[in-house]
């Protein structure tokens, strides 16, 4: 009795492992979903250097413009009220850096 016990116990736990370790930082949720928190993450991170623009290089100016143009497709394939909000935050910050760098590249 007591065996058959410890091996249901075995079994459980073993369950529970592979179900925690098959997610993806602990977070479950569609796969699309996951793919959103990429994107976001990343714009957040591109977006959040628009108040030191004026102090970054050229090379990582130009970095962020590239990064910016990379994420437009994703942001474009969401639905119709966080596309228009993302993609016109993501316009902005495109464009300072633009604007920053073509100033750089007149000094």
């Amino acid at each position: 009795m007591k065996r058959s016990m410890i091996v249901v116990l075995l079994g459980i736990l073993t369950a529970l492992f592979l179900a925690q370790s098959s997610t993806v930082g602990g977070r479950t949720g569609p796969p699309a979903a996951l793919a959103q928190e990429v994107w976001k993450t990343e714009y957040e991170a591109v977006c959040s250097k628009t108040d030191v623009a004026m102090t970054l290089s050229t090379e990582e100016l130009k970095g962020l413009i590239e990064q910016c143009d990379r994420l437009k497709p994703q942001i474009e394939a969401e639905e119709e009220s966080t596309r228009k909000v993302y993609l016109r935050r993501l316009k902005m910050c495109r464009e300072l850096y633009s604007y920053v760098l073509e100033n750089k590249k007149q000094k």
